[in-house]
Parts: structure tokens; sequence; C-alpha cells
């Protein structure tokens, strides 16, 4: 397992069709890539290159969890991670990242992969992440209930209906 933080795939030194590398993602590698997102984890990464004839293909798994924000709350949650990706890399005159293919200089057929392994983790996050029912800060949970309650002018104790946009009574009469 390799665990110095080397990232880069010399594709002019792969011995096999396949050659397998692993590294353990934590706080430090969050942390080396300055983004905001993610600022804690523990997860395996495991890159398999295999040759092609026309190339080579990346495929990147990730699993473990990451600590992210809740939506509701804000407070920090623990997200499980079990990601995958694939990546065609081929070599060529200049460097060019398509998002379907990345093409290395053929003088330079060196790869850095730690963007690619952020991104297959971070692309693995849901667009709503909460924790379970209950789960929340209470503090917060307690605002959070929704009401269906006219709201109350407190100076005269009368229920007011909440005031609405004119064209949205236009076209709730089209309902009726």
């Amino acid at each position: 397992m390799d665990t110095s933080g080397h990232f880069e795939i010399d594709f002019r030194g792969l011995q096999g069709e396949v050659e397998t590398r692993t590294w353990q993602i934590n706080d430090s590698f969050f942390s080396a890539l300055d983004q905001q997102e993610i600022k804690h984890g523990e997860l395996t990464a495991t890159l398999r290159v295999y040759k092609k004839a026309a190339g080579f293909r990346l495929e990147i798994c990730a699993k473990g969890f990451i600590e992210i924000p809740c939506d509701r709350c804000l407070e920090p949650m623990t997200q499980p991670i079990d990601a995958e990706d694939c990546i065609d890399v081929r070599l060529g005159d200049t460097l060019d990242d398509d998002g379907e293919c990345i093409t290395l200089p053929e003088d330079r057929p060196v790869l850095d992969v730690r963007w690619n392994l952020y991104e297959t983790i971070a692309l693995a996050i849901p667009i709503f992440h909460a924790h379970p029912e209950g789960d929340c800060d209470e503090m917060v949970s307690q605002y959070l209930v929704a009401t269906d309650e006219p709201v109350r002018d407190n100076s005269e104790g009368t229920a007011e209906e909440p005031a609405t946009d004119s064209r949205w009574d236009a076209l709730k009469a089209l309902l009726k």
C-alpha cells in the first residue's frame, strides 16, 4: 500500500498489462487540496491501470467515509462513500483533458491523480445529505418544524393569512 502520498503515474514505467496502486486517503489529503467541501475522511482508494491498444484505462475505486456538514442542521455528519470512476488516457502531442479522455504529451507521460481521486469521492456525495431523522442538532431542529398555521399578529392576538403576491392569486383562481 502506497502511504507516501505519491500520486503520480508514469505511463512509461508500467511493467505489466495491469498495475494496481492503493492509498489511504485521510485529512492530510483533503487539506493539501485546499478545497472547501470535504475536510475530514478515512478512505481506501485503489487505482488500476490497464494497458490498451490505443492508450490506457484508469479505474478508480474509493471506499470509506467522509465528514461533511448536514444540510439541515449544519453540524458535521459521517457520509459513507463507495465510488467508482473510469478515465481513458492516451499519449499525444500536448496536454489535453476533454472530460472523456486525458491526453498526455509523449515526452512527459506522467499524470498526478490526486484531483481525479478527489472528484471521484466528491461526486459520490448525495445532493441532499443529512443526519437520519431525529439525529440532527436539537437546538436547530426545533426551528425546522414546518407549520401550516396562519401567521399570528402578537399585538392584537388575531390570525392573519400570510401576504401573497397578487400574481399567485390570479393563478390560484385558474385552478377553481
